[in-house]
């Protein structure tokens, strides 16, 4: 009897916990340090972040999205949605006709402010870091109220992200790298989103953790690092070897030049989210050929 009873009381703890998960209104803290209370689980989601609306549509829930940002283009339904401009040149008008209540935001542009004044609930995130591609799932999670959804997601991308690490350690070189975001020169620092893939894919990044995550670089610390790969994500392959002394430098002599400036390519490598296991692949094939 006693034997009965536990096993009613934890049937009950589990529903009730169930219950729990599910309760709103619900308060969640978002990347501005607000706390922002949610009536209800949203239905009608406005997405300014790429990898967010990846990220919800791999959770399942594309189907609660109602539009997104300019370059928010993966999978490939969300095509089909109206598009709201991007982080600095948002069309309030068009977002508030789409009668969201919810639109999830950068921490970045300053789009809360409109947005609360019109009276649609804002939720910010800043997604940069590897370590935000778990976080973040896991508060999309809480605002979705799709908490188990989240967890298989985050366990999903773990594993494929292993898989291609494995392949990789196998592997004893140890390239030096440079990663070039733009001409300017922009790169990666070792603690950036990017930096992270480029240690998981067994590289060796020339650009010192002191300056930065994406710092603006001297075009001679290339040259004095004289890295053994350089890979771009920008069209400027062709002027490498006309910038003062890159023609001495042993990626430009050797060829070893991966360049990822093909949209498809660069979205893999630079948005921290669900398919972050196929730019980690892209990066293990630039650096080891396999």
């Amino acid at each position: 009897m006693k034997r009965i009873l536990w096993f009613i009381g934890l049937a009950l703890s589990v529903q009730l916990a169930a219950v729990g998960l599910a309760q709103y209104p619900r308060t969640l803290t978002d990347d501005l340090g607000r706390s922002v209370t949610l009536k209800a689980a949203p239905k009608r989601l406005v997405v300014m972040l790429p990898s967010l609306t990846e990220t919800i549509c791999a959770m399942g829930a594309c189907g609660r999205i109602v539009g997104v940002d300019t370059y928010s283009n993966f999978p490939e339904a969300v095509n089909k949605l109206p598009k709201v401009g991007g982080l600095y040149d948002p069309n309030l008008e068009a977002i508030l006709a789409l009668k969201p209540d919810l639109v999830l935001i950068s921490v970045y542009g300053k789009l809360q402010e409109p947005l609360e004044k019109a009276g649609v609930p804002t939720f910010a995130l800043k997604i940069e870091s590897y370590d935000d591609i778990a976080r973040t799932t896991r508060l999309l999670g809480q605002i979705l109220n799709l908490r188990s959804e989240a967890e298989r997601l985050i366990a999903k991308i773990q594993a494929q992200v292993y898989a291609v690490e494995a392949k990789a350690a196998a592997t004893k070189d140890r390239p030096t790298v440079y990663y070039e975001i733009d001409p300017t020169p922009y790169t990666a620092g070792p603690d950036s989103f990017i930096g992270v893939l480029i240690a998981k894919a067994r590289g060796v990044n020339i650009i010192p953790k002191e300056l930065g995550a994406f710092p603006q670089i001297s075009p001679e610390l290339v040259v004095q690092k004289n890295p053994d790969v350089i890979v771009l994500t920008h069209p400027g392959l062709a002027d490498l070897k006309k910038r003062p002394g890159w023609s001495g430098i042993k990626a430009v002599k050797t060829g070893r030049i991966c360049d990822f400036s093909s949209q498809a390519d660069d979205d893999l490598l630079s948005r921290p989210g669900p398919r972050v296991a196929q730019g980690l692949q892209l990066l293990v094939t630039c650096f080891h050929g396999k």
